[in-house]
């Protein structure tokens, strides 16, 4: 069986660790942690009067091991807008949005083995064109149907979907669940037992500005595998469930995150505050930014879920800390009873007494039986691995994709589906922006946020000649933004220009005699305000000794470098559009900036227009964005084009372009909308004197 199975090992020895430095936290170091994820946690650091850190709070990086919990949500209204906004922050993270096509499954079935009361197939199907989710499916004897339909992830552990120990027996819950009257599929983790045809540690930089993964792969998996059962004519389609163990329960409230087609649920041993999960399959880009698994474990609220937990692992706190926190969230639907935790003395588990647990929650909810005891588990035998095994003495398929062609598959058909969705229409522009916006949001982790919620602490300077300016400190969630405001003679409102170099605001100054420098003080002749800010690590931001970057799974709970510049130039636009005495405002990007300052506008409301030098960008290959931008997810979601789409019908100059910028594109897009005259493009970089006429051309 050795030579047919594939084994993953390594996980059990991290997970004694992880348990063993759980127990040493204390809990005033898991309140301090929570203001990394959530606002108004600033509270407890030190700050300035106006509320603003003493430090940058983007310094502190998050991990797999950042204690955290659910924020108090205060109404059914507040609960259901955050759920939303995080199914969507899991699709992007997954690579899953837009959805890729349902394309044929394909399934085969085969193999029979039949017992008094259940019998055991070998299936496979396809979740992609060529690439095959492997598995078992149980049915029940003796009954009539239709049954509901229970999915079963095995999880991490070392024979995968045929572990049969004390400790977790994959095998023995799907006899039971059959032998109680439910279909079931029993399906294989990538990389593991019959799914063979990508590795289970297969990760890539490359892949991941198209969102593809391990995780991607394995939810979209868990998705065609609710189609596949509701393909079965005997599955009851109103009732259907998951459950999975460690990596396997991962799996099961990702799906139930985003597919309400599982109205029933039993996540053991995994939604915990102290631990998020280990493994390349349980961990992609943007995931958990500002989240975890207890939020997303809320997300199967209202349906009945039962929560399983134990002492000797990460879940230890589940009962005091964990499960009150989501029970909160049931409570707000008013549907306590619909949520539950059992909570077993063992080590890390999918033992008997978890079985039995979920046995009885999957009897009352699934089978609608009202039952007093707990549903016990009958004596069982496991099926040869011969019997189990879907390649046993079977070739793969004729056509079955390898690593690399699945990858270059997946990345084809995400470029196949944006230039099907290019715009030539107003029409068609509004349905690429409800496409492809929240598809860049979530890929930047970016906002413009409220005034209301910018922080800004200012101190009135007058240098020689009567020049005006204000030295300003900026703060939105715990960052620190530098700036100065250089202010036009003259009490009446003006028009602002938000500049934004890769230096930071001291290269808009004489150094020597702190004065501006020509740019500035040219247009604070023509009467415009001029804002200049010191984005995320540039200029007076001091520069963090670490290189977090390096870090195991850094993005998938911290913003990158980028994303938190780009953050910042939507702070600095909320708050200079909020501003009295500005009339409004245009972005300026130079140099390198320009290409955040793109990407910024494509999130910005209330812009007049964007001056950018993309720095002759190559946005067409893939190793530009991997040297000059770190941006996970951005080419899945469309990247410049997106953003300049987004941008469309306000004024855009783009300079500096070179020969590989979507020029063509935006250039397309301006022409639908009838406004080709408010977009300018320049091959080569643009003169300080043309920019200053380009934004006198826009008052």
């Amino acid at each position: 069986m050795s030579s047919l199975v594939r084994t993953y090992t390594g996980q059990a020895d991290r997970q004694r660790t992880d348990r063993n430095n759980i127990q040493k936290m204390s809990s005033v170091i898991f309140l301090l942690s929570l203001f990394w994820l959530y606002p108004g946690g600033a509270d407890l650091w030190a700050q300035t009067s106006s509320g603003i850190p003493e430090r940058d709070l983007r310094f502190e990086v998050r991990d797999l091991h950042s204690p955290c919990d659910i924020p108090p949500y205060d109404s059914r209204q507040e609960w259901s807008k955050r759920a939303a906004s995080l199914r969507s922050q899991i699709l992007m993270s997954a690579g899953l949005w837009p959805l890729p096509p349902r394309t044929p499954l394909n399934p085969q079935i085969f193999g029979r083995v039949d017992h008094e009361d259940y019998s055991v197939e070998k299936v496979y199907f396809e979740s992609y064109p060529g690439f095959y989710v492997t598995g078992n499916l149980y049915r029940p004897r003796g009954k009539r149907g239709p049954f509901p339909a229970i999915l079963t992830p095995h999880g991490h552990w070392r024979y995968g979907r045929l572990e049969n120990s004390e400790t977790a027996s994959v095998p023995a819950r799907a006899i039971n669940f059959a032998r109680q009257g439910a279909i079931v599929f029993s399906y294989d983790m990538v990389g593991h037992n019959d799914s063979f045809q990508v590795s289970h540690s297969f990760r890539g930089v490359q892949e991941e500005l198209w969102g593809v993964s391990v995780l991607g792969l394995h939810l979209w998996n868990s998705i065609r595998s609710v189609d596949f059962l509701l393909s079965l004519a005997e599955v009851d389609k109103e009732h259907l469930a998951a459950t999975g163990a460690s990596g396997g329960a991962t799996q099961t409230f990702l799906l139930t995150a985003v597919d309400d087609r599982i109205k029933v649920s039993a996540p053991v041993n995994m939604i915990s505050g102290q631990m998020q999960g280990g493994d390349v399959c349980e961990n992609a880009p943007n995931l958990r930014i500002d989240t975890c698994n207890v939020e997303i474990g809320a997300l199967m609220c209202p349906r009945p879920m039962l929560m399983v937990s134990a002492t000797g692992d990460w879940t230890t706190d589940t009962p005091r800390i964990e499960y009150p926190s989501i029970r909160h969230i049931y409570e707000l639907f008013g549907e306590v009873g619909r949520v539950a935790n059992n909570h077993f003395s063992a080590t890390h588990n999918y033992n008997l007494a978890s079985r039995e647990a979920v046995y009885t929650w999957f009897a009352r909810w699934l089978l609608d039986m009202d039952l007093e005891d707990t549903v016990q588990e009958t004596p069982y035998e496991v099926d040869m691995p011969s019997e189990q095994m879907v390649f046993f003495n079977r070739p793969t398929p004729e056509g079955a994709k390898t690593q690399q062609q699945l990858v270059q598959y997946l990345i084809q058909s995400a470029r196949k589906q944006l230039e099907s969705l290019r715009p030539s229409s107003p029409a068609e522009i509004d349905r690429y922006r409800r496409t492809f916006e929240p598809s860049l949001r979530y890929a930047l982790m970016a906002e413009q946020p409220d005034p209301a919620h910018v922080l800004a602490e200012s101190k009135v300077s007058t240098p020689a000649k009567g020049e005006i300016h204000e030295d300003l400190l900026l703060s939105y969630r715990g960052s620190r933004i530098p700036a100065v405001l250089w202010l036009p003679d003259g009490s009446r409102p003006a028009p602002a220009v938000l500049i934004v170099h890769p230096q930071g605001s001291s290269i808009l100054r004489d150094t020597s005699t702190n004065r501006s420098g020509t740019l500035v003080r040219s247009l604070l002749r023509d009467g415009f305000a001029v804002l200049a800010i010191d984005v995320f690590k540039t200029s007076r931001i001091p520069v963090d000794s670490r290189t977090p970057e390096e870090e195991e799974f850094f993005t998938t709970y911290n913003r990158s470098d980028d994303a938190n510049r780009i953050q910042d130039i939507l702070t600095a636009l909320s708050y200079l559009g909020n501003r009295g005495d500005v009339t409004e405002v245009t972005l300026v990007g130079l140099e390198k900036a320009g290409l955040w300052c793109l990407l910024a506008r494509g999130l910005a409301l209330g812009i007049d227009g964007l001056a950018a030098d993309t720095v002759q960008f190559d946005a067409n290959d893939d190793r530009s964005y991997l040297r000059e931008l770190s941006l996970p997810l951005i080419r899945r979601a469309g990247d410049f084009r997106t953003a300049a789409t987004l941008a469309a019908p306000t004024r855009l100059l783009l300079h500096n372009t070179g020969r590989n910028f979507p020029v063509d594109w935006v250039q397309d897009v301006y022409e639908a909308v009838g406004l080709q005259n408010n977009f300018e493009a320049h091959n080569n970089k643009i003169s300080e004197t043309e920019l200053i006429h380009w934004l006198r051309l826009g008052r």
